[in-house]
């Protein structure tokens, strides 16, 4: 793993708030960002290497090994820049979300779009297997953004599995760590947990994060490396069907009222434009939508031409 210029370290942590902007948004994966941004592979073998040598090397006093061991510095840098993101954008992205999702749902469509494009283009050969892999992921992502969340215990066990498997999603590119929260019914208190400084549910949510994260990690890491194509295949079929999340104009067709007493929606139904201005009253943006849709899409683009040293390796 190479040292890093100071340029390269800045690029690195605006990489990390798009991650974590993404990860904010219950239906966009941060996994995604990192996947078409060129630090993927880095990111899982980073997480893989926290293991036993790592273990032995901190028990030895050997910081200066552990540290490169475990790639510290990339590490870090990338999460000051998710947690700043969390801690800034997440208020105008969570405003954007209940004022104008039309328009922010619009942005990540374009972006997802391009991005299960530019992560296709790595799968070197369309056999039958890669092909089943990809329609696989694609029917199993729809699956998840048509699944109602229904209602589960608060005990420390199920929010230790809860944060195992959210975290499992957030690096996948395509789904969404959040969204499975709001799936498992822990999506609010999680939130309201941080928000209330409740120690012992965020001290339980981040182990089961951890362990899952260490687990899943080394799993990927296998699959890219001995089954590429169909694991390229799978991620890209996670891309295209969480498409039907991320569709900016939707009806409300249940409800449900949260322990605020706000009124949220519980399931919902893509509609067309014109039909979300007859049926809801509202503008449906079109025009800015397509704008930000082919933004996002060029911004993906952009991207992939610039870092496509780092993601030919992948």
């Amino acid at each position: 793993m190479e040292r890093r210029s100071l340029k390269e370290y800045l690029l690195l942590f605006s990489k990390g708030v798009g991650m974590g902007a993404a990860d904010v948004v219950p239906g966009v994966s941060g996994g995604t960002i990192a996947f078409i941004t060129g630090i993927y592979e880095e990111l899982l073998g980073s997480i893989r290497s926290v293991n036993g040598e790592a273990i032995k090397l901190l028990l030895r006093f050997n910081l200066k090994g552990f540290w490169k061991h475990i790639n510290g510095t990339f590490l870090v840098v990338l999460l000051a820049g998710i947690g700043l993101s969390f801690a800034s954008l997440s208020r105008l992205i969570l405003y954007l979300l209940e004022y104008h999702s039309e328009l922010l749902w619009s942005f990540f469509f374009g972006l997802i779009v391009a991005s299960a494009v530019v992560v296709a283009k790595q799968v070197r050969r369309w056999t039958p297997g890669v092909i089943i892999a990809g329609l696989l992921g694609a029917a199993i992502a729809f699956y998840i953004t048509v699944a109602t969340p229904g209602q589960t215990p608060e005990a420390y066990w199920f929010v230790f599995i809860s944060g195992a498997i959210a975290i499992c999603a957030m690096i996948l590119p395509g789904i969404s760590g959040s969204f499975i929260l709001v799936l498992l019914a822990k999506y609010e208190f999680i939130m309201l947990a941080l928000k209330e400084l409740r120690i012992d549910i965020i001290a339980v949510f981040g182990i089961g994060c951890l362990t899952g994260i260490l687990a899943f990690s080394h799993v990927l890491n296998f699959m890219l490396k001995r089954y590429h194509g169909i694991t390229i295949a799978l991620l890209t079929g996670f891309m295209v069907g969480s498409l039907n999340k991320v569709w900016p104009w939707k009806i409300t067709l249940e409800t449900y009222t949260d322990r605020h007493g706000e009124v949220k929606p519980l399931v919902q139904e893509n509609v067309l434009p014109g039909s979300y201005e007859t049926l809801t009253g509202n503008e449906s943006y079109l025009v800015y939508g397509v704008v930000l849709a082919i933004f996002g899409f060029l911004l993906v683009y952009l991207i992939d031409h610039f870092t496509s040293d780092n993601t030919a390796e992948v």
